[in-house]
């Protein structure tokens, strides 16, 4: 959905599908844009949220877990990871991304994943759906948790 606005992205109907939004704190002005995007898609959805912050990327599968295990239908994971000159990016990176894999496997939930790997600052303005940004990751991410969660209640409760 590379640049896609709310507009082009399709219409799901997300009435009932509760969703946790676990939300890393670390850089403020990218992390409120994430935030911002993730909770105007899902209300255009018609789902709703709670929001759960936490300090930064790496936190955030253990919450997501207990948010999902605690009866939200899915999970919408954002963060913020930019490179720096130790290793700490590729660990914390590895560790997000594989922790909320396994999330989505052992819940059976899905998990947005909103979470952004980058190289400066500068990349991730640009995704994160501030004004003038390219792309709106945490839009992004709400819409593939919701209408994921849509689809596995489909196949819940077949017609």
């Amino acid at each position: 959905m590379s640049g896609a606005g709310a507009a082009e992205r399709e219409h799901v109907d997300g009435s009932g599908i509760r969703v946790a939004i676990v939300a890393g704190q670390w850089h403020d002005v990218i992390a409120a844009g994430l935030l911002d995007g993730a909770q105007r898609e899902i209300e255009r959805l018609g789902a709703t949220d709670q929001v759960f912050p936490v300090p930064g990327s790496f936190e955030l599968p253990v919450v997501a877990k207990a948010a999902l295990e605690a009866g939200y239908d899915a999970a919408v994971a954002l963060g913020v990871i930019i490179r720096g000159g130790t290793p700490h990016f590729e660990y914390v990176s590895d560790a997000a991304t594989s922790g909320l894999t396994r999330v989505a496997i052992d819940t059976g939930k899905p998990v947005g994943f909103g979470v952004l790997t980058l190289d400066d600052e500068q990349q991730g303005i640009d995704r994160a759906g501030l004004p003038g940004s390219k792309e709106d990751k945490g839009a992004e991410a709400a819409h593939a948790a919701v209408a994921t969660a849509v689809t596995l209640r489909g196949l819940r409760t077949p017609a």
